[in-house]
């Protein structure tokens, strides 16, 4: 017998034993083979592959199952186009709605000079790291603490660290994703409809002398914002104001009036803009104003004063489109 034989016999008994094996998983797998949901390998191939998380499931293959499932929406995919939406829905065989677009917002302004610290922080650059002690070294317990854990955690690259020690958020690339809303430890970042041009800057619950001390740009929960909007747009909960994006009109009477300038907007000073040739002097505009801006006689041409406050009451108004919003120069 060869020295080599022993060696021979292992790998030919091996290997036989190998394909034998290999043959029956195959056979196995063929037999319990979970068939996949030809719908759920299309709806996948028309969500956007950011696996962003901010769906609340596992990356875009898990929502792709939910929503072949029935146990999710489509909009839950903020980064998903409307295109996109309207592809998924004739896969599912459903209707989809217009998406409304969504963008995180910064919520404090609390920024360098603005809200004290109650002490000195020397640890690692990450948010959660030093809210673990004592809540973060910020005074007030809502404030943004600037250390960037946002910044890293967003896919979009939409996040940058102000120089003043707040985070800045890029609109044109942020996707209202979440991802950053979950890694903040103090909630001072929010999703909102980007459509929502008027908010409040502040998550601060507390009232008066409390804010005061700890911050000088804290909302105090005054309440003037709510008594002065003449929409009946905000109301007060928790000594913060809430504004109701059906009821605002984005005039700014909260934004300029605002003892903390803590009411913050996002659109342009607008005003109207009668066209001459078009008004009748119908005075429905007029009437409709609820600042007294527009003057004029009956059957006469009607002018807009300076107090105008672009909320576009009076275009709504104007039965002969004789009126735009324009921006102010």
């Amino acid at each position: 017998m060869s020295m080599f034989e022993p060696i021979i016999w292992s790998i030919v008994v091996l290997g036989g034993l190998g394909a034998v094996f290999g043959i029956m998983l195959g056979a196995a797998s063929r037999k319990f083979a979970v068939k996949k949901d030809e719908r759920v390998v299309a709806v996948r191939e028309n969500l956007p592959g950011a696996n962003c998380g901010g769906c609340g499931y596992p990356g875009c293959d898990g929502l792709a199952d939910a929503l072949v499932a029935g146990k999710a929406e489509v909009s839950a995919c903020a980064v998903l186009s409307q295109d996109d939406a309207k592809k998924i829905g004739g896969i599912l065989g459903i209707s989809v709605g217009e998406l409304v677009p969504k963008v995180a917002r910064i919520m404090c302004l609390g920024s360098e000079g603005h809200c004290k610290n109650k002490f000195e922080y020397d640890g690692a650059l990450d948010c959660r790291a030093a809210y673990a002690i004592a809540g973060g070294f910020k005074a007030c317990k809502f404030a943004c603490l600037g250390l960037g854990t946002c910044a890293k955690v967003c896919k979009f690259d939409a996040i940058t660290m102000g120089p003043d020690g707040i985070a800045f958020i890029d609109e044109d690339k942020c996707t209202g994703c979440g991802r950053c809303v979950e890694q903040c430890p103090q909630s001072s970042i929010a999703v909102l409809p980007k459509n929502v041009d008027v908010y409040v800057g502040c998550t601060n619950t507390g009232r008066g002398r409390e804010v005061m001390e700890n911050c000088s740009a804290g909302c105090i929960g005054c309440g003037k914002c709510a008594s002065l909007c003449p929409f009946g747009a905000i109301t007060m909960e928790n000594n913060l104001p809430v504004i109701d994006p059906e009821k605002c009109r984005s005039c700014w009477l909260c934004v300029e009036q605002c003892p903390r300038k803590c009411i913050l907007t996002t659109k342009s000073d607008l005003k109207a803009k009668i066209n001459r040739q078009k008004c009748v002097g119908c005075t429905l505009c007029a009437k409709a104003c609820p600042f007294g801006a527009i003057e004029g006689e009956l059957k006469m041409t009607h002018t807009v004063t300076d107090i105008c406050r672009g909320c576009g009451l009076c275009e709504e108004a104007c039965k002969l489109g004789a009126i735009t919003m324009v921006p102010k120069s």
